[in-house]
């Protein structure tokens, strides 16, 4: 839920944790702590290179410089688009991609893969996770955390701060 200008409503970016995660797989990968939960979930479903496969889209569409951006778009094509990929992601269009594509890189050049692997880890993997242990014992350890005699004490004082 977005306000008048696009930003998060007050109540979306009160959510901490993995109660912000199980509102959208981008919460989660917006989340540092949340992509790395994920991320030990797939590689436990041995789906791992799909989230790095998007993280590595991502930080390809910041990057500067025609060089920089060669060399970044050859490894993401290496690492995981290639017929002999390390760790090669399912998508369709693959075969179409060869590497003549990555003499004139644009920040959007994967973009239409990255967009199946979001939808591939939104609608299957992401789902998983929400039911998944890794997700379930953060959870309750944070939720043991915000019941934690300290943090009780540390509202009280807080509450008794701002009501004087």
């Amino acid at each position: 839920i977005n306000d008048s200008e696009g930003h998060p409503s007050s109540s979306q970016q009160t959510l901490k944790g993995t109660s912000k995660w199980a509102t959208s797989l981008e919460s989660l990968l917006e989340d540092p702590e949340g992509v790395k939960r994920f991320r030990e979930f797939l590689k436990k479903e041995f789906s791992e290179e799909n989230v790095l496969f998007w993280l590595a889209c991502e930080e390809f569409k910041k990057t500067q410089g025609k060089k920089q951006m060669q060399e970044k778009a050859k490894e993401i094509y290496t690492t995981f688009l290639s017929s002999k990929a390390s760790s090669q992601v399912n998508v369709e269009g693959q075969s179409r991609l060869n590497e003549t594509i990555l003499e004139t890189p644009h920040p959007l050049m994967f973009q239409k893969l990255q967009d199946q692997i979001f939808n591939l880890m939104k609608y299957d993997s992401y789902s998983r996770f929400l039911k998944s242990d890794i997700f379930l014992n953060h959870k309750k350890s944070e939720e043991q955390e915000e019941n934690s005699p300290e943090a009780q004490t540390a509202a009280k004082r807080a509450s008794r701060i701002y009501n004087t």
